[in-house]
């Protein structure tokens, strides 16, 4: 056991030191991380946080399964750890029990190893995010090239501040069996979508508080799950306050429907600085390496 232990912690400080050595310690992470094609060869392991950090031995979300598909495989972001796969899995059949469901379309989960992505998000780097499109699924069928024309649908109007007419009770059950689920640690879904689930929840509200009003997200729900039991070096993100969180929402709306008028003497704000490998937790470089 002990022998294993220092061959893997020896593996992954020769690949720091090799990768460091030729120059790529200090390339942006995302083209090291976007240029991968394949998961690595080890156990499943989340490494760092949901924006800093690394997927290794991803599991690849099969294109089609009976009550889901992967949408836009150009991007090759259908990979994530098996926890995630299965919870898509779960989710998904619940979502085709709704009416006019038939399952999930599933968007963005990570890239093959994880990590900083050339495009999009700056989480969905360990493999424990998952974007879930709010288009209701009429066929499973569909072609590769159909999944890149294919579009979602937006559920806001007023501009994130309250749901439009393609908002039903299917979406609302959704985002609860999702939010109740034990796996998931929050979801992030636009302000109107939260405060108008708020309104329509019966009896038990302890799942609303892992939904999270958060700008965009009126296209998808974006789930976030907890680092797994016992995973060493996975970051969680810090649990979501007490309460429901719908006062918190009902502030969003009031921040969106009267906005403050923009200060002549702000800063721009400056660029956020490039996320390099050696920036990433050390089990990275061997997660890039393969070895």
């Amino acid at each position: 056991m002990v022998i294993r232990t220092f061959q893997r912690i020896s593996a992954g400080l020769v690949a720091s030191l090799v990768l460091a050595s030729s120059g790529v310690a200090d390339t942006p992470a995302k083209q090291l991380f976007g240029a991968q094609t394949r998961a690595s060869e080890h156990s499943p392991a989340a490494y760092g946080s949901y924006a800093k950090g690394c997927m290794a031995g991803a599991k690849q979300l099969p294109e089609t399964g009976p009550t889901w598909q992967a949408m836009r495989l150009s991007r090759n972001r259908n990979w994530g750890h098996p926890e995630a796969i299965a919870f898509i899995q779960r989710l998904s059949k619940t979502a085709a029990r709704q009416r006019g469901w038939n399952g999930l379309y599933i968007g963005d989960i990570s890239q093959p190893r994880g990590g900083p992505m050339l495009t999009g998000h700056a989480s969905h780097q360990t493999g424990l995010d998952i974007d879930i499109w709010m288009r209701p699924p009429k066929d499973l069928g569909l072609p590769a090239s159909a999944r890149e024309e294919l579009s979602s649908i937006s559920m806001r109007r007023a501009k994130g501040a309250y749901v439009n007419e393609n908002w039903t009770r299917a979406h609302h059950n959704i985002l609860k069996a999702a939010a109740s689920d034990p796996a998931v640690a929050r979801i992030f879904v636009f302000p109107g979508a939260k405060v108008q689930m708020c309104k329509d929840a019966k009896g038990d509200r302890s799942w609303l508080r892992k939904i999270r009003p958060w700008w965009g997200h009126h296209y998808h729900f974006h789930v976030r799950l907890a680092c797994p039991r016992g995973a060493r070096g996975c970051v969680d993100q810090a649990p979501p306050p007490a309460g429901d969180g719908c006062d918190a929402a009902e502030k969003w709306v009031y921040d969106i429907l009267n906005p403050r008028p923009p200060d002549p003497n702000a800063k721009p704000r400056p660029p956020k600085p490039e996320i390099v490998l050696s920036d990433l937790p050390q089990q990275c470089a061997r997660v890039l390496s393969g070895s």
